[in-house]
């Protein structure tokens, strides 16, 4: 069992990391302050397997359900939590429980955080990715057309329960999309993320707990230091300005963890073309990707098509590009207006 603790604008919240925790609930309401009038947000594949149990266990909460996948992550599915939230009678001093991975956190954090001008927001995720990056830090959004998360606000979370047993519900699919974000985590601040899961690709085990408690305590440090993205919070997007363009060309059918994953050997690439980071670092990190089984490359998508899309990247300013890369691990660096011509060098690289 961890608890950590995240010092933010809005006040301390903290962050429970606790095996079995999801079968306490019942008992621990008051400690968790979920004895009031609440909403558990949750999808359409979590409802039966989570959902149903937890809103039977509090005393006075409605299940909420809405649909799975990251296509639903738009503000048609905020207005229709609005008019849940209506139905299930929250007021200023309910809250919203968001039970799920990224997209559910991320839809459900912000409609809380502007119903009614913003109600309050406990995250429980159950996903590795939501575990160990988007449920810590208080960033939430949903996507436009045109863009991934181009519309949001930061909402804080009254607390964050976390319990690694779901993980045995999560498709291995899903299971290594989120190690990308831990291997993300490693390559930013923790050099023995990295050896971890080295060594369990050699047959050692895993403590999953832990190795989820490093990757958050990487998230909370660096969110303390910038918690309004005004500067060293941009290094976590290490490999997104990458993932984010290669989701959107592809529909949404890459799934963000692999697109993270191709994003990280192209940003490490594009570090390396620059004069920043090595090849040896490349080669490094794109081993341990594909021993993880997460992909290097990304097929069928259109160069241009996917520079294009970076232009909505919330980095981006009037029109100049803005890249996260890495020198070695544990020094990122942000890095403007980078030519064109080397970004397309490095699509045309992990682009099949």
């Amino acid at each position: 069992m961890a608890r950590l603790s995240v010092e933010s604008p809005d006040g301390q919240y903290d962050i429970w990391i606790e095996p079995r925790l999801f079968d306490q609930i019942k008992a621990r309401t008051a400690e968790f302050g979920l004895n009031r009038r609440a909403a558990v947000v949750t999808n359409t594949t979590l409802a039966p397997l989570y959902g149903e149990a937890l809103a039977a266990a509090l005393p006075n909460a409605a299940l909420v359900v809405i649909p799975d996948g990251e296509a639903y992550k738009n503000l048609d599915t905020v207005a229709s939590l609005y008019s849940e939230f209506v139905k299930a009678g929250l007021d200023r001093g309910s809250v919203v429980i968001a039970l799920g991975g990224g997209v559910v956190g991320d839809t459900a954090g912000f409609a809380a955080a502007t119903y009614m001008r913003g109600v309050s927001l406990v995250q429980m995720p159950t996903s590795l990715l939501a575990m160990v990056d988007s449920s810590v830090g208080g960033k939430v959004g949903v996507d436009l057309p045109q863009g991934k998360n181009l519309v949001g606000a930061f909402k804080q979370p009254e607390r964050v329960l976390i319990d690694p047993n779901m993980l045995a519900t999560l498709p291995t699919r899903e299971y290594r999309c989120g190690l990308a974000e831990v291997i993300k985590h490693g390559l930013l601040a923790d050099a023995l993320i990295l050896e971890t899961i080295t060594d369990a690709l050699a047959g050692s085990l895993l403590d999953m707990p832990r190795l989820i408690e490093r990757a958050v305590q990487v998230k909370i440090e660096v969110v303390q230091s910038d918690p309004y993205e005004k500067g060293a919070r941009a290094h976590l997007n290490l490999g997104h300005t990458f993932a984010h363009a290669f989701e959107q060309v592809s529909g949404y059918a890459l799934p963000h963890g692999e697109a993270v994953a191709v994003g990280l050997a192209a940003a490490l690439r594009l570090s390396a073309r620059m004069g920043y980071g090595t090849s040896q670092l490349v080669g490094q990190t794109e081993a341990l990707l594909r021993g993880v089984g997460l992909p290097i490359r990304a097929s069928g998508l259109d160069a241009a098509a996917v520079y294009a899309a970076m232009a909505t990247d919330k980095k981006w300013r009037a029109g100049k590009s803005c890249f996260i890369l890495l020198k070695q691990v544990g020094e990122p660096v942000i890095v403007d207006d980078v030519p064109s011509g080397e970004v397309m060098a490095v699509l045309n690289e992990v682009i099949e």
